[in-house]
C-alpha cells in the first residue's frame, strides 16, 4: 500500500488515504500515526480523489524520529578522502526536529544568516508500524510497518562546530530542513529493503547514486538497536546517508544547495521525493534577520 497524507483544495487538514492506480482511497484514520497505531485495521470512507486533484503532504508526523549516522561506509570514506573536519562514525545517533518535517513539494527554505553551506543526503526512513522496547533483530520484522525516503538537509558550516563535541543536531534540525514522503510504502510491499536503488539529484544532475544493499549494519539491526529508546507506532528511524554529498566533492562550494535549485531524492519502488530550494526573501517576504550566535 502506497499510504498518503493530502489536501484538498483549500483544506489545510490531512486526511489519509491509499493511492490505486490514478485515485487517492480516502481511509477512515485521522493521521497515518493512527493507522499504525490501529494496527492497520483502518477501513476506508467511500470517498475516492483524482491523484491529480489532490496536493500530498508529509506523510506522517512521528512522535519520534530516530536519525542514525555513518551507517553506509562509502559516505565515511567521501568524506575522509576530503579531509572532512571529523569522522562520522557508525552509531552515531540522534533525534531529528518533527516541527522541521516537510512534504513532496514543500520548499527547503534557504536561511542565509545562519549557512553558506547547504547540503543534501539521501536516506531511507523506516516506519515503525508496532510499539516496542528492548527486543532482537530477529524481533525486529514485527515492528517494521514501511519505508519512505527522507532527504536530510544539513548546514555543513554548522555541523563542523557541534562535531568537535561528538554529536550535532542544530545542523539538521532548522525549520524546512526534513523532507520526507512523498508516501509510505507498507512494509509488505518491499520484497527486500536491502536491494533498493537510490539516487539522488539537484537541477537534473546526479549527485549521489548507490543502492541498501551497502548498508553497513542491516535494517533489522539498526531497528533492534534503537529499541531501548521505546517505539511508539508511527516513530520514524533513518538509515544514514550514500556517497555523493556536496561536501565530499573537489569543489563543495560550487555543488552545495542554493536557492533556485530543485533536488530530487529518489528510492527504488519508494518514489521521487521533489523539493525546490527557495530564499528566505521569497519564503518570508523579508531580509534574513540577524543571526545570533553565543559560541
Amino acid at each position: 500500500m502506497k499510504l498518503v497524507t493530502f489536501t484538498e483544495g483549500q483544506d489545510t487538514v490531512g486526511r489519509v488515504g491509499r493511492i490505486a492506480d490514478d485515485q487517492v482511497v480516502e481511509l477512515d484514520a485521522a493521521s497515518t500515526r493512527e493507522f499504525f497505531e490501529r494496527d492497520q485495521r483502518v477501513g476506508e470512507t467511500g470517498r475516492r480523489y483524482p491523484l491529480a486533484g489532490v496536493r500530498l503532504r508529509a506523510p506522517i508526523v512521528p512522535k519520534k524520529f530516530f536519525h542514525t549516522a555513518g551507517n553506509f561506509r562509502e559516505h565515511h570514506e567521501d568524506l575522509v578522502r576530503v579531509n572532512w573536519s571529523h569522522p562520522v562514525n557508525k552509531g552515531i545517533v540522534f533525534f531529528q526536529n518533527v516541527d522541521a518535517i516537510i512534504g513532496p513539494g514543500d520548499p527547503v527554505v534557504y536561511p542565509e544568516h545562519l549557512t553558506k553551506e547547504l547540503d543534501y543526503e539521501l536516506e531511507m526512513a523506516i516506519v515503525i508500524g508496532k510499539p516496542g522496547k528492548f527486543f532482537s533483530a530477529e524481533q525486529a520484522a514485527e515492528h517494521i510497518g514501511g519505508y519512505l525516503v527522507f532527504n536530510d538537509i544539513t548546514a555543513r558550516d554548522i555541523q563542523r562546530r557541534e562535531m568537535k563535541s561528538g554529536v550535532f543536531s542544530f545542523s539538521k534540525a532548522i525549520d524546512t530542513f526534513c523532507p520526507i514522503g512523498p508516501y509510505i510504502v507498507t512494509a509488505d510491499e518491499i520484497d527486500d529493503p536491502h536491494d533498493l536503488d537510490m539516487e539522488l539529484r539537484v537541477n537534473g544532475q546526479v549527485r549521489q547514486k548507490s543502492n541498501t544493499r551497502k548498508m553497513s549494519v542491516s535494517i533489522p539491526q539498526l531497528v533492534a538497536y534503537h529499541s531501548p529508546q521505546v517505539y511508539s507506532a508511527g516513530d520514524l528511524i533513518t538509515t544514514g546517508t550514500v556517497a555523493g554529498v556536496a561536501a565530499s566533492t573537489d569543489d563543495p562550494f560550487a555543488n552545495y544547495l542554493k536557492p533556485g535549485d530543485v533536488v530530487e531524492a529518489e528510492i527504488e519502488h519508494l518514489g521521487i521525493l521533489r523539493n525546490p530550494v527557495i530564499s528566505w526573501r521569497d519564503a518570508h517576504g523579508t531580509d534574513a534577520p540577524a543571526a545570533d550566535s553565543w559560541v
